[in-house]
């Protein structure tokens, strides 16, 4: 049972750094989706197999996790000069200019 608890604190801390990665870099995010799914299958594997089945969980929940990671990677937002100087969103945003022969 002491591998078990090593590889949950181990996890536990892992996971909670996984929250601090980019969100749009599939490299982050396949390392935080390992570092989740190694944990989760470390506890599910030594609950099950103890500590011969923690190592096995979380070999096979790391992979897992890896490559669900890169999976859902979002594409990023588009930057704020897509929308043109002074619109979209950002700490600068004006009113379009009037258009037609009223102009106040």
């Amino acid at each position: 049972m002491g591998i078990v608890r090593h590889i949950a604190i181990a996890a536990a801390l892992a996971g909670s750094l996984a929250a601090c990665t980019n969100p749009y870099d599939p490299g982050q995010r396949a390392l935080g989706g390992a570092a989740i799914g190694a944990g989760g299958g470390a506890l599910i594997g030594g609950a099950l197999g103890g500590g011969r089945g923690a190592l096995t969980g979380a070999l096979i929940g790391g992979a897992a996790g890896a490559v669900t990671g890169i999976a859902t990677t979002p594409p990023p937002p588009p930057p704020p000069a897509y929308y043109g100087p002074g619109y979209g969103p950002g700490p600068y945003q004006e009113e379009p200019p009037p258009s037609g022969p009223y102009r106040y």
